[in-house]
């Protein structure tokens, strides 16, 4: 199967647990006259997206034999855990951004009250997705620690404070990578390690796939800021130079455009490299770090 057919089908699969998983709670909603809290939430998660953190676990479930159904459950967790993300983040005490994907935020769309609604159900819906699966008790408690621990003060929540102090200030390379390995890598991570723990990997394949994940997850954050200020708001389906305006310390602000992209190349090989031993059944995983590290928008 070519990959655009494979990661077509994945995210088919992944959106139907997710709408599904809201279908599910329609009714109680309807009984309750909270039916605008539950639109936002799809208008959130449903809202189109290219699924990448989930198309990472599902290759690197993979790339572990694991079941490919708990894959797709565990990603469309992971989706849950980015939409919040994007929720809260796009507020105007965070990023303040107007628009996502090519549409209005959901604060703009909905308010900023039910936006802090939707942050909180959607992160506990994605949460709760993982109790379903057909694994055995101590891997879907790992699963929980895992994405718990990239999700919080170690992870996403951790990596958004250092951004907010960080505004105006210089930064050094190693504390912009450092920063951006919580904000936006350690989901990132995540999604490449859940995919690993529904299956059945060595530990020394375990930390070579934490190495690969790393490296793509700072990749992608490189490649983010080259687009920010390489492409126009139609393409990025976001309002593009925010951080560069707002005085937030990015890649291309400390190595310049060609340094930014150069650097990128090499987190793309070095993460390539980590992908030996597992042979063809990375082929997803290196497909998919082709097109992060090479995208467009």
């Amino acid at each position: 199967m070519e990959f655009s057919q494979w990661a077509l089908a994945a995210r088919q699969d992944i959106e139907a647990v997710l709408r599904r998983a809201l279908e599910m709670r329609a009714p109680a909603v309807r009984r309750r006259g909270d039916q605008r809290l539950h639109e936002a939430m799809a208008y959130g998660v449903l809202g189109g997206g290219k699924r990448i953190r989930a198309l990472l676990t599902v290759a690197a479930g993979e790339a572990a034999s694991a079941n490919r159904q708990d894959c797709i459950q565990v990603g469309a967790a992971i989706e849950c855990i980015h939409a919040f993300s994007l929720v809260h983040d796009d507020m105007p005490c965070m990023d303040d951004d107007a628009l996502r994907r090519g549409q209005p935020t959901v604060h703009v769309k909905f308010g900023q009250a039910q936006a802090l609604l939707v942050g909180d159900a959607l992160q506990t819906l994605g949460f709760e997705l993982l109790t379903t699966l057909s694994v055995p008790a101590e891997q879907a408690v790992n699963l929980v620690r895992v994405m718990a621990r990239a999700t919080g003060l170690q992870g996403m929540a951790g990596g958004q404070a250092v951004d907010i102090e960080a505004v105006g200030q210089a930064m050094s390379q190693d504390a912009l990578q450092e920063m951006h390995a919580l904000k936006t890598g350690a989901l990132i991570s995540a999604a490449v390690e859940m995919g690993g723990l529904c299956g059945s990997i060595s530990e020394q394949e375990r930390q070579a796939l934490g190495r690969f994940a790393a490296r793509v997850g700072l990749g992608f954050q490189v490649a983010d800021d080259v687009l920010d200020v390489s492409a126009d708001a139609q393409t990025l389906g976001k309002t593009p130079g925010k951080d560069a305006a707002a005085g937030k310390p990015t890649f291309v602000a400390l190595l310049g455009l060609a340094g930014a992209q150069d650097y990128a190349r090499g987190l793309h090989q070095s993460a390539i490299a980590e992908l030996a031993a597992f042979g063809p059944r990375a082929d997803r995983l290196r497909e998919l770090a082709q097109a992060l590290l090479g995208r467009t928008h």
